[in-house]
């Protein structure tokens, strides 16, 4: 007589699964956190393992997280973990791509400003400008003001056009 009912090793092995995406959702900001829609007092808990700082007590915490974990459907949950940190990921290329661009800028002036306008298809009187005003800044933090204005400006650009 063969029984179904998965091993004791199976159990744990699950139940840590759900311990370790407890875990994940403690790391999440409180926006991130009520877009999952989770159960109250799941996610009372995971808020309130964000406040813990004793690690004896933050490891019990994690516990009833898991323990909350085995009354909900995991999937939902890591799906969209999963789309969330998606956008993290773009948002970093974005935000590597237009720091790259602002170098560029920077660094080659007008060519790399006529590179990226013909890349982005974009024609920007601002960036130009902005670049007019660095050939001319007077100080090191002017420099570094049109700087900043000019990944601000690039960023904008790039999100609008991806």
């Amino acid at each position: 007589m063969t029984d179904s009912k998965p091993s004791k090793s199976a159990r744990k092995r699950k139940q840590l699964a759900l311990q370790e995406l407890g875990e994940q959702l403690i790391e999440l900001n409180a926006t991130e956190l009520a877009s999952l829609s989770l159960d109250d007092r799941l996610e009372k808990a995971i808020r309130d393992a964000g406040q813990i700082k004793s690690r004896g007590a933050l490891r019990r915490q994690k516990q009833l997280i898991g323990k909350l974990m085995r009354d909900v459907d995991p999937e939902p949950i890591r799906g969209e973990l999963a789309k969330l940190r998606a956008d993290d990921v773009r948002t970093k290329r974005l935000f590597s791509r237009a720091e790259r661009w602002r170098d560029r800028i920077v660094n080659d002036g007008m060519t790399a400003l006529n590179e990226f306008e013909i890349e982005t298809g974009e024609t920007d009187a601002e960036l130009r400008t902005l670049l007019g005003e660095l050939d001319v800044a007077f100080s090191e933090r002017a420099e570094k003001t049109i700087r900043r204005q000019i990944f601000r400006r690039v960023h904008e650009i790039l999100v609008r056009i991806i």
